[in-house]
């Protein structure tokens, strides 16, 4: 069976890399600027209710720690959360209370929606190069 070539899709003039920085910044903004209006809406919805979940479960926005390797992934998945990551941060959220009894359900929620948001990202570099088409 021939192989068929899937053409980009891609917004007006942006760069895909521009596309994907969009993505990761604010969740659904990389699928609303390539036109997938409804998708858009339901990863944003999807990320920023289980951001919101970890920060109310007293979950901790995990960052790197010297002499903890694994911190440094998790970290990576928190910052995936982009502008949600920042707000947090700013706003004095997130410290996580390591004696709540939902601590390490909110840690799962916080770094489950960082991890989202950058398959969101590799999700527009597999649209804009044309390897997606749906």
């Amino acid at each position: 069976m021939p192989e068929t070539k899937i053409a980009p899709s891609r917004s007006g003039s942006l760069p895909p890399a521009a596309l994907m920085i969009a993505a990761w910044i604010v969740p659904g903004l990389g699928h609303l600027l390539v036109g997938r209006r409804v998708r858009a809406g339901v990863f944003a919805i999807c990320i920023v209710v289980a951001f919101a979940m970890g920060i109310l479960l007293q979950g901790e926005i995990i960052l790197p720690q010297a002499g903890d390797p694994l911190s440094y992934l998790a970290a990576i998945a928190s910052l995936g959360s982009g502008i949600l990551f920042f707000i947090a941060k700013a706003a004095g959220l997130g410290v996580g209370v390591v004696t709540a009894a939902t601590y390490e359900y909110g840690n799962t929620f916080l770094l489950t929606a960082g991890m989202m948001n950058l398959l969101l990202v590799l999700d527009i570099h597999d649209i804009t190069s044309g390897r997606k088409t749906w």
